[in-house]
């Protein structure tokens, strides 16, 4: 992959459909904000701590911020180390406006920050 080519990106609706199969959603939002709100079993791993050799080979990673920049220069960097990644395109806003749920750690509705 070069720098023009473009990264891989799917809507909500595809991002919950592919975790409901098994990928894996990679929430690299900054922990107030996953702490406002994320999606249940996303992992979390904030942009500027994510490591590639750190996510799985074997399953698609759906890379998850708040309106899709972040998670598009997580989708590029992992795409680059071989990771199958998509991109969430319009990030978390998004998927509060497709009303999917939004959750907190103690599993209490969340909202987008």
């Amino acid at each position: 992959m070069t720098t023009a080519d473009p990264i891989a990106e799917i809507d909500p609706s595809a991002a919950h459909d592919l975790a409901s199969a098994g990928a894996l959603l990679l929430d690299v939002r900054e922990p107030e904000e996953w702490r406002i709100g994320h999606i249940a079993d996303a992992v979390h791993i904030p942009l500027g701590d994510l490591r590639p050799e750190s996510l799985p080979r074997d399953r698609v990673v759906i890379a998850v911020c708040r309106s899709g920049n972040r998670s598009g220069k997580a989708t590029a960097a992992l795409t680059a180390a071989g990771v199958d990644v998509r991109n969430m395109a319009g990030g978390m806003k998004a998927w509060a406006d497709a009303g999917l749920p939004i959750t907190t750690d103690d599993g209490t509705p969340g909202a987008v920050g």
